[in-house]
């Protein structure tokens, strides 16, 4: 996908998606914020999931300098809590007026994602001009979970099921094996692909590539995951977590992590006539271009975002080719289910996270594809492309996520410079 001028952007068509064509429809991710992610049980953990929300929500208003009472809904993605909202109850907590509603997104690892998409599609739709949508989760305080059983006792089980018991329905770490053996993914390339993130994580956090996109929070202001020490003797220590003789362990998995991200999806007018309102705001916003959802067998979970990709390339017209080109955020949360999926796509591993990825910073489930797009508008907003290479603004950027119960997400961007176009 070459690079196009800044200009022509947002007046042509990107694929076959709707709307791209029009700046009025052209949605885009104007500013994205995350909190710091912290181990679970650590600087959160007197905190609940709306609370994270909220605290990234009151962030996000004041430095877009948006009028809180113009947005048209906040959409939040949660794996999980306990219901009950938490996107309305995180959008009052932050001080929203009462007539801002609130929607919270259930698509497990890939709610954050799903919501800037949701957001996106009702921009490109007309229904209405600006969001706030992305994702939070506090695994520290989410609510024991119980079923009742017929003489009302109380049946308490840690996680929900994703798929009915005769298709299979494994643990994440226990398909995180699967698609192990199935791939043929060794021990040797998960130990490898995990120091290498670590490694990549470390350099950006000290560079202060993540400062400007993150909001501390309960005294923590920076990602608690990166390990500079993170040695071959060290990974090669670890045993298997979830089967014996397996090839996946802790250090090539990814951190139980709270966390939450939140943007604002607006318009291209919209973000335009905002900019020019906001003393130092962006100047490269982030143009949802595409998305598709696709499912697979439950019991390879991991591989989900590999035929979401190829779903999201063939009905826009793309070629793999194309994507070798550009950003690639992908959440690790295992890194045999990584390095499948860059089997899979004929990619470079290499070409994932930039600076890093969840094996890591963390994977805070439902807010994890939230912070997937927070790191792709980071890096466009620095002009970095693969390989440290500047690029400009016309820069793809895809984002893919892996989901429970056998799903995969993933979306298409494309980097917009906010300077109004040449009449």
């Amino acid at each position: 996908m070459s690079n196009v001028a800044g200009e022509q952007l947002g007046n042509e068509a990107i694929g076959r998606e709707p709307g791209a064509h029009n700046p009025d429809t052209t949605a885009v991710v104007f500013i994205a914020k995350r909190l710091p992610t912290a181990k679970a049980g650590g600087a959160y953990k007197h905190h609940r999931a709306h609370e994270l929300a909220a605290a990234v929500i009151e962030h996000l208003v004041a430095a877009s300098g948006i009028n809180p009472a113009d947005i048209d809904d906040v959409i939040v993605g949660n794996a999980t809590g306990g219901g009950g909202n938490v996107a309305r109850l995180a959008a009052l907590t932050a001080g929203l007026p009462h007539e801002v509603p609130g929607l919270s997104v259930d698509r497990q690892c890939g709610s954050g994602l799903e919501a800037i998409i949701l957001a996106a599609r009702l921009v490109q739709a007309g229904a209405g001009q600006l969001y706030l949508a992305g994702g939070v989760e506090s695994i520290s305080t989410a609510p024991a979970r119980a079923h009742k059983a017929a003489d009302g006792s109380l049946e308490f089980f840690d996680r929900a099921q994703f798929a009915p018991l005769e298709i299979g329905d494994p643990d994440a770490g226990v398909a995180a094996e699967n698609v192990a053996r199935h791939y043929g993914i060794t021990r040797e390339r998960q130990d490898d692909y995990a120091r290498a993130s670590h490694a990549k994580a470390v350099i950006a956090q000290r560079n202060g590539a993540f400062t400007e996109e993150l909001v501390p929070f309960a005294g923590l202001a920076e990602d608690q995951g990166p390990r500079p020490k993170f040695s071959a003797a060290l990974t090669a220590r670890f045993p298997p977590a979830f089967v014996s003789g397996g090839t996946v362990t802790a250090g090539n998995s990814c951190p139980f992590s709270d966390g939450a991200a939140m943007t604002v999806v607006t318009s291209l007018t919209r973000a335009r006539a905002m900019a020019e309102t906001l003393e130092g705001g962006p100047g490269t916003v982030l143009a949802f271009r595409a998305s598709a959802v696709a499912g697979n067998d439950p019991n390879l979970l991991g591989v989900g975002a590999a035929h979401a990709m190829e779903s999201l390339l063939t009905r826009n017209g793309l070629q793999i080719a194309q994507v070798r080109d550009s950003l690639i955020e992908f959440n690790e949360a295992f890194a045999s289910q990584v390095l499948a999926v860059a089997d899979i796509l004929d990619l470079d591993p290499a070409l994932f996270n930039h600076d890093g990825g969840a094996l890591a910073l963390g994977h805070p489930y439902g807010a994890s594809g939230a912070v997937l797009v927070t790191r792709l508008l980071a890096q466009v907003q620095r002009e970095v492309a693969p390989g440290g290479v500047s690029g400009t603004a016309g820069r793809d950027a895809f984002a893919m996520i892996s989901v429970a119960g056998g799903i995969g997400l993933a979306a298409h961007f494309q980097a917009v410079s906010l300077e109004a176009p040449a009449s």
